[in-house]
């Protein structure tokens, strides 16, 4: 029997977010309930478990799980508790023939830029230098040498928005098994690329990075490529290592290697500018709202909470007060003393609160309110776009402004939220959505316009505006004028 441990350890932080991470904020699973959890599910260890449940000669030893939303870098004493229970579970298993870890790259803590990297490193300690170690990663991930010393092979995402978890977790999962096997042996080639992106020419079904895309799954195809991709960081987790990467692994050839992840970086360096956000001012899109008629979407990336943002920005809500905008307008906002005011009102009744700056004070001033409570909820809610739980949550009428108000942050990438709480977005005139994107049948395929918005928050489009300290620089677009000549830096395991 093929003897294959199975852990997951996946955040994505953002460092502008003045909240930090706790352990608390995890959902953790051990044991034989990770592959419970796991099988028959959409993620990276469902595609991975997929793959090894087909090999009779292959025993699972499941050790540790833990997730969380994105949100902010994690604070020291959380990161600390949470890499020793990732370990201490690795420490307490018999000897094993092969590893898979299924990481997100985007971590980060307060003592700490490359979480994902110490753990590995640890794990080396642990399991020692011989056993294959086969990592995937979100295409957000940040790769620095650590990771790449201390496992065999990395593997991608090759989807934005994602859609190919489950693929990714059967890539890794069959890569594994081959190392295992001893029939590849994989070197690895990375090529740093000193730039940040972010923006539609990033949606790799229509946009500029799927060429990229593309050509790394034509490295995979090759009878000679094991694994491709181009990351390209997240650009809200403030680390040194920050940046977009290429890479490829082939199977004992490292020549091959670097000339692929030079072509990969190559394709990627010319189309740094295009691959920026198109940004409409707050002024200015609430009058282009004002004049079209149709349902209006407002995207507000830098409050996107999937990216690691507090929800809890009102400057959208404060410029259609102060436009006097009249239309019919949904907005979802975090703000736990509002949700309890409207409690304590009860629906239909009158409530007079503040929302807005809950959580990023710094960033947003509050704003009072006058609001008719249309509806409370109370935990988890579903919808045909899937679900979550906001916790205690409050549907507040303000005039034409209606607001879908939750007590901590939710996934914002779909229409969950609005339709779980009786709103239908196309009902309304303008409607808020605090994600970079989403499905194309959520909105775009029947709204009259979409605008994404220039405004402040923790994962603003606007890069330049965050106020990077720790990554390396120059880098684009923080700086002018930065030059690159494509070098690859080869890592292959003794």
């Amino acid at each position: 029997m093929r003897r294959i441990l199975v852990a997951l350890c996946k955040h994505e932080a953002s460092s502008f977010n003045p909240v930090p991470t706790r352990f608390a904020d995890f959902s953790v699973t051990v044991g034989q309930r990770i592959l419970d959890q796991n099988r028959g599910g959409k993620g990276e260890m469902a595609g991975a478990l997929s793959v090894f449940d087909r090999h009779r000669d292959v025993q699972l030893v499941p050790t540790f799980s833990a997730a969380a939303l994105s949100s902010g870098d994690l604070a020291a004493a959380d990161w600390n508790r949470l890499a020793q229970e990732f370990l201490k579970h690795l420490q307490a298993v018999p000897e094993v023939d092969g590893v898979y870890f299924c990481l997100h790259g985007a971590m980060a803590a307060e003592h700490e830029g490359d979480p994902e990297g110490y753990l590995l490193a640890e794990s080396r300690k642990v399991l020692g230098r011989s056993v294959p170690i086969v990592v995937s990663l979100d295409l957000h991930g940040i790769i620095s040498d650590r990771m790449l010393r201390h496992s065999d092979a990395i593997v991608v995402y090759h989807t934005y928005p994602h859609v190919d978890h489950f693929q990714t977790g059967e890539r890794a999962a069959n890569l594994l098994l081959r190392i295992v096997s001893g029939e590849v042996k994989p070197v690895t080639a990375r090529v740093d690329i000193p730039a940040l992106v972010r923006g539609d020419e990033l949606i790799t079904e229509t946009g500029l990075l799927g060429q990229c895309i593309r050509a790394a799954q034509g490295i995979e195809q090759a009878q000679w490529g094991l694994s491709a991709g181009m990351l390209i960081g997240n650009p809200f987790t403030d680390v040194p290592d920050l940046r977009s990467y290429s890479l490829a692994v082939t199977d004992n050839d490292p020549q091959r290697a670097k000339t692929e992840a030079i072509r990969l970086a190559s394709l990627f360096w010319p189309h740094r500018a295009e691959m920026q956000e198109t940004l409409t001012s707050l002024e200015e899109s609430v009058k282009i709202a004002k004049e079209t008629k149709g349902t209006v979407i407002l995207k507000d990336p830098a409050d996107a909470t999937t990216s690691g943002a507090t929800g809890d920005s009102n400057a959208i809500l404060r410029q259609l007060l102060e436009s006097g905008y009249a239309g019919k307008a949904l907005l979802p906002i975090v703000d736990p003393a509002a949700v309890q005011a409207a409690f304590d009102a009860g629906v239909g009744g009158i409530v007079r609160t503040t929302v807005g700056g809950a959580l990023d004070p710094g960033r947003f001033r509050a704003t009072a309110i006058t609001a008719r409570v249309r509806r409370l909820a109370d935990g988890p809610y579903r919808s045909v776009d899937g679900g979550g739980n906001g916790g205690k949550t409050a549907v507040l009428e303000a005039g034409p402004l209606t607001l879908v108000v939750t007590s901590r942050a939710v996934a914002l990438h779909t229409r969950a939220l609005f339709l779980g709480h009786g709103q239908d977005p196309k009902t309304f005139d303008l409607v808020v959505v605090k994600s970079p994107h989403c499905q194309f049948h959520m909105y775009r395929q029947w709204c009259a316009r979409m605008l994404v918005i220039d405004a402040p928050g923790a994962t603003s489009a606007n890069l330049p505006s965050l106020g990077h300290k720790k990554c390396r620089r120059p880098i684009y677009p923080l700086d002018d004028n930065v030059s690159f000549v494509p070098q690859a830096k080869v890592f292959l395991r003794t």
